[in-house]
């Protein structure tokens, strides 16, 4: 695993004890004041997911918590 991939921008950072790739954007909230990534992060995420996906790799984008998005290795 590279320990850096950058998509759009976003340097997504590979977290090994959680087999993971993060990055913190701002904290964004939906209109039911639910926190959620900013969305051009999301975006990235979502391409680094599948860029994992085409080398052959399960991965599966998720967010979490105060503008945190992961991209987990799930093989």
């Amino acid at each position: 695993m590279n320990k850096v991939e950058k998509i759009d921008g976003y340097y997504f950072k590979y977290d090994s004890e959680n087999k993971s790739y993060e990055c913190r954007g701002e904290v964004c909230y939906d209109d039911e004041h639910d926190e959620v990534p900013e969305e051009n992060l999301w975006k990235a995420a979502l391409k680094l997911e599948q860029k994992l996906k085409n080398q052959g790799i399960e991965a599966e984008a998720e967010h979490s918590e105060k503008g945190w998005v992961e991209v987990y290795i799930l093989n």
